[in-house]
């Protein structure tokens, strides 16, 4: 799920749009008049000309589907989409931000490639830096834990270039600093900063369902190529801890407010495709 947003612009609205299918679409077979998307993007700060645009941008791209009964048009996910909301799912929900429990293990992949092959490199890494790997020498990946690398490796057909191990550091190797060596640990701490600076103290926002899809998006962005470095290993006062917990108790806060309002205004009837 890679994402060119920044924390200063905001969310786009395919972001926003994607949380709020996720709420309510994922794993119920339903889909969604359009209508009352739109209504819900107005009380975003989305107007409706900028959301039939990202809907149709949406469904361009495999990510939505439509249906027409009558004359209204519904839209459902796709397998695609609903891949990435799984994903995204278990990355918000699942696992968590705070790596307070690693086991010492690391997932080593050892790639060479031809130098022709610009495309097949840039793919490998982009899959890479999202599973959690970092670039530690030449081509050396590591990532904490034992990551399925084996499967990103196949994806790409590239089993013949590339070597998966799972291993622990000797006791010469100062990890924190290996770990300073493969991951910008400043940019990783800067996202959950600033995550901090725009939610924590302030007022809770009048419309729960905006707020709350506001704040699952954000938060996705803060940890969106978060590797979950084990805490023993980074800065004191790591902010990702102060940050989840923030965002837990928020979303908590939101979820019931947000769900009645969107009761109120989504459309939503069973998926027949």
């Amino acid at each position: 799920m890679p994402s060119t947003e920044t924390a200063e612009a905001g969310p786009r609205p395919q972001t926003l749009l994607l949380m709020l299918f996720g709420d309510y679409l994922l794993d119920r077979d339903l889909c969604v008049f359009t209508g009352s998307v739109i209504d819900v993007c107005d009380r975003l700060g989305i107007s409706a000309h900028a959301a039939r645009s990202t809907l149709t941008r949406m469904a361009g791209r495999g990510l939505l589907h439509r249906e027409r009964h009558g004359r209204r048009v519904y839209i459902g996910l796709t397998e695609r989409s609903t891949a990435l909301l799984r994903d995204g799912r278990d990355r918000i929900w699942g696992a968590g931000a705070v790596n307070d429990r690693w086991d010492g293990t690391w997932t080593l992949l050892s790639f060479s490639l031809p130098e022709s092959w610009q495309r097949q490199r840039h793919d490998l890494r982009s899959q890479l830096a999202w599973a959690g790997f970092g670039p530690l020498q030449g081509g050396l990946w590591i990532a904490p834990g034992e990551v399925a690398a084996d499967h990103i490796v196949s994806s790409l057909g590239l089993d013949a270039h590339a070597r998966v191990f799972h291993a622990r550091a000797g006791s010469r190797t100062d990890i924190r600093v290996m770990v300073g060596d493969a991951y910008d640990v400043p940019a990783l701490a800067a996202a959950y900063t600033a995550f901090l600076a725009r939610w924590d103290g302030t007022a809770q926002m009048s419309d729960p369902l905006a707020a709350r899809l506001m704040l699952i998006a954000e938060w996705l962005h803060a940890i969106r190529r978060d590797p979950r470095l084990p805490v023993e290993h980074l800065p004191p006062d790591w902010p990702a801890v102060r940050a989840q917990k923030l965002f837990r108790e928020l979303e908590t806060a939101y979820r019931e407010p947000a769900r009645a309002v969107a009761e109120g205004l989504l459309e939503l009837r069973p998926a027949t495709a």
